[in-house]
């Protein structure tokens, strides 16, 4: 990866945590103590604490550089996809793309099933088409309307869609990250699917009925079915309503099914709405320009439908860039510096049984995830660092490969400066303030993504679903298959770090 530095040992365990440590007590104090949720600046300083450790260490300043910068070159797809869904939710809101799937979901949904409803909804997207951010992107953000309408809180709403869309995105063998697990333990891809069922399941089901119990949190009382109705009203007078408003989503879901790479299929998307706003809807060219930087803007004479309907734009996505920047580069620097390593490595000198192992393979992905904010890295490090160990006990790599999924895919939308929590949080327009932190809420409410690796440290305790060892033989379909996953494109990572 970095072949013209020489390579230097790994720091001592306290060096090796003291930026991690400094950098979280930071971010407890900005966050907690400040009550003020703007994690840009102590991500910063956390990196200029690692640049210190690293030049201590013999590393000189080109080189901390070189890992930042490397990890910010690698997740530039999944920035520019960001950028790339301000734009998109501009035209369709402008063209009437997501008026449409907002109005269709009013006449369809009922609101006391809305949040199973949603998380079903998400799931079969997701699993269809191996893409989280492109199901969260589009899907999520009307449903986050209708919930709106139906006076849901937008934290139920965002928990839901986040719970369909990552794990339908775990078990898809079109997703990058499901081809990116077994590739890095060197599994079947089709048995490392099937042997995520077991935590898959349950957390689904229970994660289904406490949406199904919690559905009536939407007021379906005679004031709201009223509201409902004018904001129906409000649609169907401000939008023209027919075939053309479904094409940019039929256009972007069949790129997907193809396999065409995200972001030209999302610019593509993007082109498609401006056309359909402009010659169906009466926009302007200039106003589509406009709607694509600074978001759609319309005054219906509804505040509640003008809420809905005001958003998007690439300047909605800059404070979500921004922190996936500086997340990144604090990565990038504690993997330089080998700091992550040196923990890593840490760990597995106090491990003696598999109890022990499957459990800090599940929580060092946690840990990866909330620490470098890539999920990528929270896959590839204890992939690689952990195989031996499971050689070495006589189990399975598939039990590592289910571990790594569950604590990078399907925790990295709850970390909201990781690339996952970051995108669900711009795409859904869940807007935290010094004030108001209640957004964050999303996160507890994301039930299948954080009960998947409770369960998964269960079996591992109880020794459930611990498959022994019989042949770690890499099948040819474990290569990623750069499909529509959701950190879009990014799937040479963890090949790229090995060379």
């Amino acid at each position: 990866m970095y072949d013209d530095t020489p390579r230097i040992p790994m720091p001592s365990l306290p060096i090796a945590l003291t930026p991690v440590i400094l950098t979280i007590a930071l971010l407890a104090l900005q966050i907690f103590y400040y009550d003020d949720f703007t994690p840009h600046i102590p991500l910063a300083i956390g990196f200029g604490i690692t640049a210190l450790v690293g030049w201590a260490q013999g590393y000189r300043w080109s080189d901390i550089e070189k890992g930042a910068f490397h990890v910010l070159h690698v997740a530039m797809p999944s920035i520019a996809t960001l950028i790339i869904v301000g734009m998109l939710v501009g035209t369709w809101l402008a063209s009437g793309t997501v008026p449409l799937l907002i109005y269709l979901g009013l006449e369809l949904i009922n609101p006391t099933w809305f949040l199973a409803a949603s998380m079903l909804m998400c799931s079969l997207v997701s699993l269809s088409i191996g893409s989280s951010w492109t199901t969260v992107g589009t899907v999520g953000l009307a449903l986050v309307g209708i919930g709106n309408a139906f006076d849901v809180p937008i934290y139920w709403t965002a928990g839901a869609v986040a719970s369909g869309a990552f794990f339908g995105d775990k078990i898809s063998p079109l997703s990058d990250t499901t081809n990116l697990a077994p590739a890095v333990t060197e599994t079947n891809i089709f048995e490392h699917i099937r042997n995520m069922m077991p935590t898959t399941i349950p957390a689904m089901l229970i994660a289904l009925a406490v949406y199904f119990f919690f559905g009536s949190a939407g007021d379906s009382s005679a004031e709201s079915l009223q509201r409902i109705d004018m904001i129906k009203e409000g649609l169907s007078a401000n939008f023209n309503f027919g075939f053309w408003q479904a094409f940019p989503l039929l256009v972007v879901i069949l790129m997907a099914f193809k396999r065409i790479a995200p972001i030209p299929a999302l610019f593509t998307g993007t082109v498609i709405g401006a056309l359909v706003a402009i010659f169906t809807q009466g926009a302007s060219v200039h106003d589509v320009l406009t709607f694509a930087h600074a978001g759609y803007s319309i005054e219906t004479g509804g505040e509640a439908l003008d809420s809905l309907l005001n958003r998007g734009g690439v300047s909605s996505m800059t404070w979500v860039v921004t922190l996936m920047m500086f997340a990144l580069a604090f990565g990038g620097a504690l993997e330089r510096t080998r700091c992550l390593e040196s923990i890593v490595a840490a760990i597995m000198k106090r491990l003696s049984g598999f109890r022990g192992l499957q459990t800090s393979a599940i929580l060092t992905s946690i840990a990866t995830n909330v620490v470098s904010g890539d999920v990528y890295l929270s896959i590839a490090l204890p992939g690689r660092m952990y195989k031996p160990a499971y050689d070495r006990l006589g189990y399975s790599r598939l039990n590592l490969s289910r571990a790594i999924e569950e604590g990078g895919t399907l925790v990295s939308p709850l970390v909201p400066w990781n690339a996952g929590g970051a995108f669900v949080m711009g795409a859904l327009g869940l807007s935290v303030t010094s004030t108001d932190m209640s957004a964050l809420l999303y996160i507890p409410l994301a039930f299948a993504c954080w009960l998947s690796p409770l369960f998964g440290i269960l079996y591992a305790q109880l020794g459930w679903f611990s498959k022994r060892a019989e042949t770690n033989a890499q099948a040819p379909e474990n290569t990623s298959s750069g499909s529509f996953g959701h950190t879009a494109g990014m799937t040479g990572t963890p090949l790229e770090a090995e060379k």
